[in-house]
């Protein structure tokens, strides 16, 4: 990725050497002090720069500067500094530097310490003397030397699994910034950092704080020809590191009988050489084997090992793989998918029922990739588009077919005259500019949850402000109200006596979210409130929608402007990604196979059969399985779709579809809410949006 447009990537916090250096022996001189290690070498200058040399001396990265952030200081740079050697409480040698600062950072100190180990040398800044430093806005400045392409940016990942029990699920594992040379690459990699706070000049690198007055900001910078997440393996210090990709856009292929090569990178992230064993898997959809083998090699230490293996495309179908390298008791795991899906027409155009519950605003690896991933799946609407928002522009979005709509929110409740007419004509104007189809009327205003509160108020600063501009204007423009968090028939009750349902045309709400299939559908009555209740479940959900709907009148369309596939094991409010595709599938197929009421069927049943094989018959306690232990019960819901026969009715549906490991009687709450398409991988997490009437 480039780092022109990014959002902040939250790792897990840095903990190596977050206390303070004490204070050791330095070692200052006037000539160049240096550290090495097998592959790089640091070279301490005397005007408190720090040069980075490969193994054969190559000059590579240049570190001049650290850039501090503080609330009454504002932004102060470094201005050269001392350079020493000293030696580390390990007895490594290393260079620190004690930096000048400028005379408006009266009392503040920076310090750098700079080690290395086999091809990664590992920075450190400590600041300290004020007390009002924000050290999420540090920053260190690199210049790179003949670079062969852009700088780029990377958000970092790993497998884990849950010790209670079920499938391996990717947490966040931080971001680099990736350089290129030719034949070889380096990579600064940070557990926080936000590419929209990087430029050409300096580096983004939040600090931590080590006390009243101190902060810390720490970084590595791995060289070798490495894939991101080896490079992010060696960054951490984890002893084994392994990813899975393939060359193929999306890892989406268009017809049987093509050649699937899956490749692995294997890396030895120890300090010492190491015999490593690699088993690699692929299954299809049925559970049939179609690939798989083990190999085993020596490794040196922050050495690499690539493998490919390669497969044949079925026709229209999902492969699931997997590699695991282990070495004594350390073991590291990915997985992947391969989608065949072939060329379709798809009919329905506007009147489509599926959508993306967000701009497609990552844009990886290019605009031209990802509508063409979009139109690939039959998305025809995108929930945010307008001018000056990320994403898909609105032109392209029209010339090809996709239909667009805007949320905006911000509506200042109980503020003044000035400040709403200011927040709608503001807003009202951007949606017309954009000529957006549908307007929500901001988001997830009903919290807390099922309380009731603030509904007449939403009404009267936000949403009459939005319709009586829109009539005053002309326009045909539909009005939804803020899509519901959870179906709060609370909250709607209070939103119909104040006057709101008779301004809208769509009532919009987010079922889900819950560790539930989405075929789990409690009656009202019975949802269980928290963070962690049954009333986020996406049935029940969207059947209590329809009795109000029912009850309301108006022939309101029905929108869910979010859709949830959690299916991370233990967790509530979390996707696993590349193991979503079930539940994502059933949220649109277990509405319709119920007869749920929606008029329009807007993708063809026949395109939504790739789910991924997760155990478990509908209403039956959920413990997640392995794609290496499929199962295929789905399968007749597919067939029903193809038919149109009407499915079983709702009494079918049992009250227990909780996902969660052997033995575990809780989930415990997380709260990322990224979910995703998952049987295929966009670089960005595409969450669905369903239209039913």
């Amino acid at each position: 990725m480039s780092v022109a447009r990014r959002r902040l990537i939250q790792g897990t916090a840095l903990t190596a050497g977050a206390a303070l250096l004490p204070n050791v022996p330095a070692y200052a001189a006037a000539d160049p002090v240096t550290v090495e290690a097998d592959g790089i070498r640091l070279v301490g200058r005397a005007d408190g720069s720090v040069l980075v040399q490969d193994g054969a001396g190559t000059d590579r990265v240049l570190l001049s500067h650290f850039m501090i952030k503080d609330t009454v200081l504002g932004q102060q740079r470094t201005f050269g500094g001392s350079p020493a050697l000293i030696t580390l409480p390990d007895g490594r040698t290393a260079i620190q530097v004690t930096y000048t600062m400028g005379s408006s950072a009266p009392g503040v100190t920076v310090r750098g310490t700079f080690d290395v180990t086999a091809r990664k040398a590992h920075l450190k800044w400590e600041v300290a003397g004020s007390g009002t430093l924000t050290p999420s806005g540090f920053q260190f400045s690199r210049t790179v030397y003949g670079a062969s392409a852009p700088e780029s940016y990377e958000a970092l990942t790993m497998w884990e699994r849950d010790a209670r029990g079920g499938i391996p699920y990717e947490v966040n594992a931080g971001g680099t910034y990736v350089e290129t040379w030719e034949g070889a690459k380096g990579f600064f990699c940070l557990a926080s950092t936000n590419p929209a706070g990087t430029n050409a000049t300096w580096i983004h690198a939040p600090g931590t704080s080590a006390g009243a007055s101190t902060a810390v900001t720490e970084a590595d910078l791995v060289l070798g020809d490495l894939r991101p997440r080896a490079a992010g393996t060696i960054a951490a210090g984890r002893p084994l590191g392994v990813e899975v990709w393939t060359d193929q856009l999306f890892n989406l292929y268009k017809a049987a009988g093509q050649t699937m090569t899956l490749r692995t990178q294997v890396v030895n992230g120890s300090g010492a050489a190491r015999k490593v064993t690699l088993t690699w898997w692929a299954r299809d959809f049925g559970g049939k084997k179609v690939g798989g083998g083990t190999l085993c090699k020596d490794l040196a230490a922050g050495a690499a090992w690539n493998a490919s293996f390669p497969l044949t495309s079925p026709s229209q179908n999902i492969v699931f793989t997997g590699v695991e390298a282990v070495s004594g008791a350390d073991r590291a795991i990915a997985r992947t998918n391969l989608s065949v899906l072939p060329e379709f027409t798809y009919r329905a155009g506007k009147e489509s029922m599926f959508g993306l519950a967000n701009y497609p605003w990552l844009l990886q690896p290019s605009k031209e990739a990802v509508l063409g991933l979009v139109k690939t799946l039959g998305i025809k609407w995108i929930r945010i588009a307008y001018a000056g928002a990320p994403g898909i522009d609105i032109a392209t979005l029209d010339a090809n077919g996709i239909g667009h709509n805007v949320q905006l929110s911000g509506i200042p409740v109980g503020g003044s005259p000035e400040q709403i007419a200011a927040w709608a004509d503001s807003n009202v104007a951007k949606a017309l500019a954009a000529d957006a189809a549908y307007f929500e009327v901001s988001n997830e205003v009903n919290q807390p949850w099922m309380s009731g509160r603030g509904a007449d108020a939403y009404v009267r600063d936000g949403l009459r402000q939005v319709t009586t501009r829109l009539a005053a204007a002309g326009s045909g423009m539909k009005v939804m109200n803020a899509g519901l968090g959870g179906m709060d028939h609370v909250w709607t009750k209070n939103f119909h006596d104040a006057g709101g349902w008779d301004l809208i045309d769509v009532f919009a709400f987010h079922p889900g979210r819950g560790n539930f299939t989405p075929d789990f559908a409690p009656p009202p009555q019975e949802w269980t409130q928290g963070s962690s209740g049954t009333y986020w479940n996406f049935l029940g959900a969207l059947r209590k929608a329809r009795q109000v709907m029912a009850e309301y009148g108006g022939d309101k369309e029905l929108w869910i402007t979010e859709a949830y596939a959690p299916t991370r094991p233990n967790v509530w409010w979390s996707d696993t990604y590349r193991h979503a595709a079930e539940n994502t599938f059933l949220s649109l197929a277990r509405p319709r196979e119920v007869g749920e009421g929606a008029r329009r069927q807007l993708v063809p049943a026949a395109r939504l059969d790739h789910p991924p094989p997760a155990g478990g018959r509908p209403g039956q306690p959920r413990v997640p399985l392995r794609p290496d232990e499929p199962r295929h019960q789905r399968q007749a819901v597919v067939a029903r779709l193809r038919d149109r026969r009407p499915g079983p009715g709702p009494g079918r549906v049992r009250p227990s579809s909780r996902l969660r490991g052997p033995g575990h009687q809780g989930p415990a709450l997380h709260h990322p809410r990224r979910p995703a398409v998952g049987h295929l991988e966009p670089q960005g997490r595409l969450r669905p949006q369903l239209r039913t009437r």
